[in-house]
């Protein structure tokens, strides 16, 4: 009687053992499939990145896009505009573009938020003009005002920001990189919002 009971112990602890470590695994493989959760205002550099650059320019870089990311989350279209260079031009996008498209952003999404690694940098000097080139993988995510579904409303990989030194601060340009001359203007991925 004595050995079914520690036999009959044994199997309950290891049934214990099981449920629990089928609760983790169930646990750990739920949080991976759903989707990521926005965060804010998330600009990193890669690892080695910049290590040759000046850091002030760093610092004064990462305060640009955070200042677009506060904008943004105030819905604060004036003081996003702030972020943009006064000859911003991507692919014949003006400020003005920039600025309907954000209307449109947020008039669909709320809770908007971006993130951005940035992997290369790039800083000359030409013509008395600060210009900086930022390889930038990242996406700007929110939440459909709609459905109240999470989604990724534009994402880019390995993007050059062209930013500019305007009025003593970093402006953005826009990226660099040509079009596809056989896919029309209005086929092409475009980014102008970061």
């Amino acid at each position: 009687m004595l050995a079914s009971t520690l036999r009959l112990a044994t199997i309950m602890k290891r049934r214990g053992a099981m449920k629990i470590i089928l609760v983790l695994a169930g646990t750990l493989i739920l949080t991976q499939c759903r989707p990521p959760t926005p965060v804010a205002a998330a600009v990193e550099f890669a690892p080695g990145v910049g290590a040759d650059a000046d850091q002030q320019v760093i610092r004064e870089l990462v305060v640009a896009f955070n200042e677009a990311e506060a904008a943004v989350k105030k819905v604060d279209l004036d003081a996003l505009m702030k972020f943009y260079a006064t000859t911003y031009n991507y692919h014949g996008l003006k400020r003005s573009d920039v600025r309907r498209v954000w209307e449109e952003v947020f008039l669909h999404y709320r809770d908007i938020s971006s993130s951005h690694v940035f992997t290369e940098l790039r800083l000359v000097q030409a013509d008395g003009i600060r210009k900086a080139y930022v390889t930038c993988t990242g996406g700007l995510q929110g939440v459909e005002k709609q459905t109240g579904k999470p989604i990724t409303i534009d994402s880019w990989a390995r993007e050059i920001h062209y930013l500019v030194k305007e009025e003593g601060r970093w402006r953005f340009l826009g990226n660099t990189g040509g079009l596809s001359l056989s896919a029309p203007a209005a086929s092409a991925p475009h980014h102008p919002l970061f």
